[in-house]
């Protein structure tokens, strides 16, 4: 009898494995109790993949060396406040996948850590999300790009600076 694994045997073993995870994980799914979702709260690496991605995304509108990149997350964790809890957890899991070593590499293209990222290499990243062929690359760009862009124009300071002179006297 032949110690070596066949081609055969292989496939076999590949598929019983395959159905065990999977039936592991129905159990897992079937038996734990479905998740509460809570606020999500900004901690220091989500606020450097911020610091490092609102200035590019905001090219010009910041004012350099000032306090704008703060203020500007500032007002996107007020935004994200305001938000449904079911989007703040997705927005939880955008910047997981962000903040995960392996995953900004593979999915962003960043090798080096938000904090010492060029923004040419950021730039080429958000350019790149833009206009993915997988369509849920483009929905995470476009959530990205108008959770910092939303909350920095809301703000009436900035309005001046896009020529936007506010509602209507009327209207509001």
């Amino acid at each position: 009898m032949s110690k070596a694994l066949s081609r055969r045997s292989f496939l076999k073993v590949g598929v019983v494995g395959g159905l065990a995870l999977a039936t592991a994980g129905s159990i897992y799914r079937l038996v734990r109790d479905p998740e509460t979702p809570r606020r999500f709260v900004l901690d220091e690496r989500t606020r450097n993949v911020l610091a490092a991605v609102a200035p590019v995304i905001l090219t010009g509108a910041l004012h350099p060396g000032s306090d704008d990149v703060q203020a500007v997350i500032e007002r996107i964790e007020g935004a994200i406040q305001q938000l449904p809890l079911k989007v703040q957890k997705e927005i939880q899991d955008l910047f997981a996948l962000l903040t995960l070593a392996p995953t900004r590499r593979f999915l962003a293209g960043l090798p080096d850590d938000w904090r010492i990222a060029k923004q040419e290499e950021i730039a080429a990243f958000l350019q790149s999300w833009r206009l993915h062929r997988i369509g849920m690359l483009q929905t995470a760009y476009h959530a990205l790009h108008d959770l910092v862009v939303g909350p920095w124009y809301a703000d009436e300071s900035t309005w001046a600076s896009i020529g936007y002179p506010g509602p209507i006297k009327e209207l509001s």
